[in-house]
């Protein structure tokens, strides 16, 4: 089945980024028809089960609206430039093992055919922190970058005070502090709780100085 919801990429961006969602419905056939369903004008360009079944709905190569309003890096259009992913899990659960080896060979595959970096692999909750959270807490960030489909950050130093503005150099949008730190931790240590502290602020640090866009 393939969704009316899609157009021309913008500008004839190529995608250099992978937004990961996660479907927040009941069942694989119910989030298909949603995501097919031109009324809803919602859309991805695969869609996986938690058995392992993935499903192109949209062309890689045409604009998904699967992103919605948000922005990463210098990146506003997101759809234009990204490639989505939504995978079957109603939020509250953990990725079943046979739908995560099965994103991992899609992902390798759509990062081989359009030369996205894995830094390029972003959570929907990184690029609209201000109203996703998908594909939240349960899903296992370090397992991609272990094997080179994403980032995780090293332990190191970095000051609190400037938490914000390395989260910003990383590629989360403009935010409240609060607002970027409640994104940062759904990914990075979805287990941590309190006020901002010495750890998040090493690993933002980390990661701005490590694959914030190179200038000059």
């Amino acid at each position: 089945m393939t969704s009316p919801n899609h157009g021309e990429r913008r500008g004839g961006v190529t995608p250099h980024l992978v937004v990961l969602h996660y479907t927040g419905m009941p069942s694989f056939a119910e989030a298909r028809e949603r995501l097919c369903d031109p009324v809803h004008e919602v859309s991805a360009h695969w869609l996986v089960d938690a058995d392992g079944r993935a499903e192109q709905l949209v062309d890689e190569a045409r604009r998904a609206w699967h992103a919605g309003a948000g922005a990463w890096g210098a990146v506003t259009d997101v759809n234009s430039a990204s490639i989505g992913i939504e995978l079957q899990n109603p939020g509250h659960m953990p990725f079943a093992a046979p739908q995560m080896a099965a994103l991992e060979v899609l992902l390798a595959g759509i990062m081989v055919r359009w030369g996205i970096r894995p830094e390029g692999v972003i959570a929907h909750s990184d690029m609209a922190p201000f109203r996703k959270a998908d594909p939240g807490k349960h899903f296992d960030w370090r397992r991609l970058a272990l094997n080179g489909l994403s980032v995780w950050p090293k332990a190191g130093q970095g000051a609190a005070a400037a938490f914000v503005l390395n989260a910003r150099r990383f590629g989360y949008p403009e935010a409240d502090e609060t607002t970027l730190l409640h994104a940062f931790r759904l990914r990075f240590r979805p287990w941590a709780m309190g006020p901002l502290d010495d750890v998040d602020a090493a690993l933002a640090a980390d990661l701005a100085d490590r694959f914030a866009p190179k200038v000059g």
